[in-house]
């Protein structure tokens, strides 16, 4: 794994890159409903993530519905993006990983992001799309306080990038989303997604083609899992 801080020499001009919202999952930990519904300045959280992904530099937006589908599509606005359904959303976040791989356009790259980042930044998005290096992946990643033992804060939560499998000091650099996969690479990692793992299982398998951006400087990459983290919304 490698930390990168300037630009490769080869960025993903060329192919356009697809932006994927994982936005499929019933939020029961938060259990205030589906998160894609959760409220984030005046609108769906959503609406924001997707959002963001397209004014930061994606050529289009897929966001990958699940648990309440038919109510988020009818409160969010999502004209702008192409939205799927997954129906098998239960079964965890590796079903609407392939589903919006699936949905993407065949050429591209993809842009993974999870709707409840209510931090992420367009700058965040044009910075890892300026940054990427073709044949690899490039992630998010950010320096946020371990909680006292050891453990990343926020019940060391792990997702499909990752988060969690890293321990050490304060301000250890760790990934995160977005996620951005190299379109050579689409196939490899999908092969590898199963249950709620997402692309975890070929992180692990190949960190020697992973690049990690520091995107401290932008938000500290948090997700809304539990009640306490309800002041990310603010």
């Amino acid at each position: 794994m490698k930390k990168t801080d300037a630009p490769g020499p080869v960025g993903p001009t060329g192919r356009g890159v697809t932006g994927v919202v994982l936005a499929a999952g019933a939020g029961t930990r938060l259990g205030l409903g589906p998160k894609a519904l959760l409220p984030y300045r005046g609108r769906p959280l959503v609406e924001s993530v997707a959002n963001t992904l397209l004014d930061g530099g994606c050529r289009e937006v897929v966001v990958v519905l699940g648990a309440g589908a038919s109510e988020v599509q009818s409160v969010a606005s999502l004209d702008r993006f192409r939205v799927v359904k997954n129906p098998e959303w239960q079964t965890g976040m590796g079903s609407s990983f392939i589903l919006g791989n699936q949905a993407a356009d065949p050429g591209s790259h993809l842009l993974i992001a999870l709707v409840d980042q209510p931090g992420l930044t367009r700058e965040t998005v044009a910075r890892l799309l300026a940054r990427h290096r073709t044949g690899r992946i490039t992630a998010a990643a950010y320096r946020r306080a371990f909680a006292e033992g050891g453990l990343p804060d926020h019940h060391g939560r792990k997702d499909n990038a990752g988060h969690g499998d890293n321990r050490g000091q304060s301000g250890q650099l760790r990934r995160g989303h977005p996620l951005f996969i190299d379109a050579s690479l689409r196939e490899a990692v999908c092969a590898t997604v199963t249950g709620d793992a997402g692309a975890r299982g070929f992180l692990r398998s190949h960190p020697n083609l992973v690049d990690e951006v520091d995107c401290s400087d932008q938000s500290t990459g948090e997700d809304v899992d539990t009640p306490d983290q309800l002041g990310l919304l603010q």
